[in-house]
């Protein structure tokens, strides 16, 4: 099987879940239709998306395509109907924000010092980067961010992961309880997908 077949299977799954979840969502209701949709969709859309941060909106855009798919699904929407109310009615953040999310919270787990080793080892703050005071004093919640020479470099997560984290409100930066961040992450984020976005 080459790559480019073996790359579309995840999606293929996807694709065949929600066809199998179409024959009974109208006997089990909204709510069990979203929870199910959570337990095999969305988990898969989820899992590691760390690593897709940076790449092409052409690699992203097909898991989106899934997304839509699911919340149609749920609400009951035909193919060509606008999936964006849908997609905040159910609180979702599109794919983008959804991999911004993951690296945001792996870096709140660094910055709490909550992460393994190998991560809090690819990446420090400014304030550990930089030998004048002043400047240490000021950064201590921003993240350097190493020069890349190509855009693949971007994508690793000793720059994707600062790149997101320093994006976040200085407010962000100051809460350690997780669950706490998490909500307040969502909030902003889908305030940014939608709201702003208006």
């Amino acid at each position: 099987m080459n790559g480019k077949h073996h790359s579309q299977l995840p999606l293929m799954h996807c694709f065949y879940k929600l066809r199998h979840l179409r024959q009974i969502t109208r006997l089990v209701g909204q709510e069990v239709a979203a929870q199910l949709v959570s337990t095999f969709i969305l988990s898969r859309l989820d899992y590691c998306n760390s690593v897709l941060a940076g790449l092409l909106r052409c690699t992203t855009e097909p898991l989106q395509r899934v997304l839509n798919a699911a919340a149609r699904l749920i609400l009951n929407l035909r193919p060509h109907d606008d999936v964006t109310p849908a997609l905040q009615q159910l609180q979702w953040l599109p794919i983008d924000y959804r991999i911004t999310y993951k690296l945001c919270l792996i870096m709140h787990l660094v910055h709490t010092k909550r992460a393994p080793q190998y991560l809090s080892d690819s990446v420090q703050t400014v304030a550990r980067s930089s030998s004048r005071p002043g400047l240490r004093s000021c950064n201590a919640a921003v993240y350097a961010m190493p020069r890349c020479r190509t855009k693949f470099g971007e994508c690793g997560f000793s720059h994707a992961g600062p790149t997101a984290w320093n994006s976040l409100p200085h407010h962000l930066h100051q809460i350690s309880d997780t669950g706490l961040f998490k909500r307040r992450l969502k909030t902003e984020l889908f305030r940014r997908a939608y709201v702003a976005s208006c």
